[in-house]
């Protein structure tokens, strides 16, 4: 990493590793059983999966159901001439007080990017940056804070402002070039300019199984800093 990369030590990358809220169907209340149940006709590709199949497959991927176990963030820092990627990890079993932390990280993380420009320089923004961060994990945040009753964060609010002035950055849209009908992961992106997979240890389709079944909170955090630094990598490239 160079001089170049001065402009960006304003993004902040992240990444959400997110489970259903509870560990099985049957320990949804009766009013969420059926509002799942509509939900779940939609996921439903004429086979034979049941509600309660279904909800343990897709019941993390709807901030409406589930519930963040860990979220992973990194900066650039200039360190000896030299930019790095710090990274922290947060994860807990309390989605609020986990949030709590999220929020506090973000506010201290605004205030040390204008605290190193000096106090007469032009204020800078923060700018969230994830993979499929526009359709998952920017909205997915936003929603669970607040169902958990939190202040949204600045960089979080998109209420009323235009697009143009939305500056998250998402580097599958970018991988796009205005494709539409384009889903590429992070990890084939990886592959592609030889970074090294996050996927080696685990995969988000196992999240589930290792919260509830393993209770290895600790290794889906790793896994969430991983991508992380896939994230960051393909933004640097």
């Amino acid at each position: 990493m160079n001089n170049s990369l001065r402009q960006f030590t304003n993004i902040l990358f992240l990444d959400i590793e997110t489970v259903s809220g509870v560990p099985q169907y049957e320990q949804l209340d009766e009013r969420l059983q059926h509002l799942w149940s509509k939900k779940a006709n939609q996921y439903r590709k004429n086979g034979p999966e049941t509600d309660a199949e279904l909800f343990r497959q897709r019941g993390g991927i709807l901030a409406e159901f589930g519930k963040i176990v860990s979220v992973a963030l990194g900066y650039l820092i200039e360190k000896q001439g030299r930019y790095v990627l710090t990274i922290s990890s947060l994860a807990a079993d309390d989605e609020r007080a986990l949030l709590e932390k999220f929020n506090d990280y973000v506010r201290r993380f605004d205030l040390h990017i204008n605290r190193q420009n000096g106090e007469h320089a032009t204020r800078r923004s923060v700018q969230l940056c994830a993979h499929n961060g526009r359709e998952f994990d920017f909205p997915y945040l936003a929603r669970r804070i607040l169902i958990n009753r939190l202040p949204l964060p600045p960089v979080l609010q998109t209420q009323g402002k235009k697009p143009w002035e939305v500056t998250h950055i998402d580097t599958m849209d970018l991988w796009k070039f205005g494709d539409f009908k384009n889903y590429t992961s992070l990890d084939l992106l990886a592959a592609v300019f030889n970074i090294p997979s996050s996927k080696e240890e685990m995969d988000g389709s196992l999240v589930h199984t290792v919260y509830y079944d393993e209770h290895d909170l600790e290794k889906i955090a790793r896994y969430c800093a991983l991508d992380v630094v896939n994230a960051a990598q393909v933004w640097t490239w």
